[in-house]
């Protein structure tokens, strides 16, 4: 297996091995050399005889045995010719330091292409290029320019950005984490977060799987892989770009396109994926996961040596959604007969400020012994009579007796630093402050629900699908992109939304024929494939009570449009009848290019355009999906009637939802929809499809 070389080579050739340490050719040989590697190690450079004490070879075809790992660090220039030579020797796995392709411009991109053809052509696989290297620490390999191996672990580290791994080599040196493998994918243009990912899932080594990410090359492909993968271990991802400029920035690092971030949220809460915020989270959570096991529920107790702390910690985990433990009279008896009378055996348990190692393990026992305890977190404080080392070596004792996770937060920095280094290196995750373990455990119970999430089921429901075929076949036919609003009606119609009964009339007299038809009170609309706002130019008028009301709406309606477009294309005014009562939502579609249709809801007025309250999902989605969506709006409750108001018919959103999703999923060609309003009735009524539009999508005409 070509990873297999890549991760575990048995030898090594540096093409490109420098005599100089300012140069990254003699960084990597050294790393390599330092690092204890036990396999063969071949420097090649055809001006000198030795590096660092190895014999130097002129070329990778003057090496005496094929080599399983080619690291390369030469110019630009020579990488193709050098990489093909890598092809004919038979070399399988292939890191490529060098800069200067595809994040330059269209020559480096040029370049990086005729790097992935030879490569494919080959089936080798590579690394970079524009990266920092690999460092294994279980192999002994440290084929990079960053810093020293680090101690082997079980955090597999997988980064698009080199120095973001240097700086963390240098953080995890004060906090004792280890490593399975540090990967650095440079320019993606072989091995991506998805190889690495399906990897690791395998690796006995890795009992979690840390990345930071600026984009994701392949969206679904990510998603089937991480979704496997987070059934097995967790994984913990850094995304960067989260805002305009961020993105816009990260494309310029990495020359990829960047996806919406909504998009990114969304595919990370389908497959499990734990989104962090900065690299002091990703430490924070990814040691919580390495060192301890999870817990079977959200009930945290906490052993504290002072009052105040108990008190940040209670609010920091009932605000991170967990519960305080609710201790039975009986474990709160059991504290009482060995704390001091002044102490609260309440949870938080409040051990008091001279509590010593022995009272600190005895209370950590009994609560770890309660049914009603799925985690424990234990605060320390600094104070004269405190002994850190001996509380610290009491945790340490709890949890080799114990399966249940145990969080330390020993608050200071000189005064508890033994205790501190104590844990460390029985990895017991250790927290500076009360909100960063509330924050760890929430991500523990979260994770452990996931794994208990039962199987998707995505309904499917009985559709029409011949008039959309026909409808998107016309449309495309004239040049078009749009749908406008009565075909994108027949649309919902076929895929069995409710839409109000309407009519399209061309002249006045039709105007009120079919006004009468329909029943009052009715809308008019303009249609037009050119007008895109309608009631920017007059195009809408509601609540027409009668036949005089709506001859004189329409004549006025068609000389202010040709009036204001008198270009546009008028193909009459469309007469519906207008649905009184309930409340406006708004559905919308629109495809992301990494993780495809991505679904939104969110209430109408203000509450869009104002307040931006909507949430987002990806197609194919789930009925639970649906409530998951509409339930994480700030004003969901507005739907659940507020102040005495009737429910709203929530579950015939959810129903609208799916049918969305089954549309975009059955119609790839869509690539945006705006159902806006969607009129929801009381809980049993129902909800209307007041207006409509699709855009199709370029590549397809």
């Amino acid at each position: 297996m070509n990873f297999e070389k890549l991760l575990r080579p048995q030898s090594v050739a540096v093409i490109g091995a420098s005599t100089d340490s300012r140069k990254v050719g003699n960084n990597v040989l050294d790393n390599i050399i330092q690092g204890g590697f036990e396999g063969h190690i071949y420097p090649i450079n055809p001006k000198v005889d030795k590096i660092l004490g190895l014999k130097c070879y002129q070329s990778l075809t003057d090496i005496p045995e094929k080599v399983d790992l080619a690291v390369i660090v030469i110019k630009r220039d020579l990488v193709v010719p050098v990489l093909r030579e890598c092809a004919l020797g038979g070399v399988k796995a292939v890191i490529i330091i060098t800069a200067g392709f595809g994040e330059i411009g269209e020559e480096g991109r040029k370049l990086q292409n005729d790097i992935i053809q030879i490569v494919r052509q080959n089936k080798m696989i590579m690394m970079g290029p524009n990266c920092l290297g690999l460092i294994n620490p279980w192999h002994k390999l440290n084929a990079s320019f960053g810093q020293g191996i680090g101690e082997p672990g079980s955090i597999g580290l997988i980064s698009q950005s080199g120095a973001l791994i240097t700086a963390i080599q240098d953080m995890s040196v004060e906090t004792r984490t280890g490593f399975s493998v540090m990967a650095s994918l440079g320019n993606k243009a072989s091995l991506d977060e998805v190889d690495f990912l399906r990897n690791l899932r395998y690796d006995d080594n890795t009992k979690v799987v840390a990345a930071y990410l600026e984009d994701i090359s392949r969206g679904q492909d990510f998603m089937r892989v991480a979704e496997r993968v987070s059934k097995t271990k967790p994984v913990v991802i850094l995304k960067a770009g989260r805002t305009e400029s961020g993105a816009k920035a990260a494309s310029s690092h990495t020359g990829s396109l960047a996806g919406a971030d909504s998009a990114y949220n969304s595919a990370f809460e389908r497959t499990g994926v734990i989104r962090v915020e900065s690299i002091e989270h990703l430490f924070d959570i990814c040691t919580a996961f390495a060192y301890q096991p999870l817990p079977q529920g959200d009930r945290v107790a906490v052993v504290t040596n002072a009052g105040g702390p108990g008190i940040m910690m209670t609010d920091a985990l009932e605000m991170a959604g967990l519960k305080m433990a609710r201790l039975s009279d009986s474990v709160k008896e059991e504290l009482m007969n060995y704390l001091p009378a002044a102490a609260s055996a309440h949870n938080p348990v409040d051990v008091l400020g001279d509590a010593g190692g022995e009272l600190y393990g005895k209370s950590m026992d009994i609560l770890l012994e309660s049914d009603s305890v799925d985690g424990l977190i234990v605060i320390l404080t600094p104070q004269k009579m405190t002994d850190d080392v001996a509380i610290a070596e009491a945790i340490v004792a709890a949890s080799k007796k114990y399966s249940k996770p145990i969080l330390a937060c020993f608050m200071g920095a000189k005064i508890v630093a033994e205790g501190i280094g104590l844990l460390r290196e029985n990895k017991i995750p250790q927290y500076s402050i009360p909100e960063r373990a509330a924050y760890a455990m929430r991500e523990m119970v979260s994770y452990s629900n996931y794994k208990r999430r039962p199987l998707r089921v995505v309904e499917r429901f009985a559709v029409n699908k011949i008039p959309v075929i026909k409808t998107i076949r016309s449309v495309l036919s004239k040049g078009f992109l749009e749908i406008g609003e009565i075909d994108a009606k027949a649309i919902m119609k076929a895929y069995n939304f409710n839409v109000p009964p309407g009519l399209l009339a061309t002249n006045v007299e039709e105007a009120a024929s079919f006004s009468a038809e329909i029943g009052f009170p009715v809308a008019m609309k303009i249609s037009s494939p050119d007008i895109l706002h309608k009631s920017d130019v007059g195009g809408v008028r509601i609540g027409m009570q009668n036949v005089a009301a709506v001859e004189d709406a329409f004549e006025l309606m068609m000389m202010r449009v040709k009036r204001k477009m008198p270009h546009a294309e008028i193909r009459g005014v469309l007469l519906e009848k207008m649905i009184l009562g309930g409340r406006e939502v708004i559905l919308g579609m629109k495809k992301d290019p990494q993780f495809g249709p991505v679904l939104m809801f969110g209430l109408g007025g203000i509450f869009v355009e104002v307040l931006k309250d909507v949430s987002f999902g990806l197609a194919p989605i789930t009925s639970e999906e649906c409530i998951k969506m509409i339930e994480s709006t700030k004003s969901y409750k507005l739907l659940t009637g507020a102040r005495g108001e009737k429910p709203y018919d929530i579950l015939s959103i959810v129903e609208n939802i799916q049918r969305m999703s089954q549309l975009v999923i059955d119609f790839p060609e869509i690539s945006e929809i705006d159902i806006n309003p969607l009129k929801v009735g009381y809980e049993g009524d129902g909800a209307y499809v007041v207006d409509a539009r699709i855009v199709l999508e370029k590549e397809k005409v």
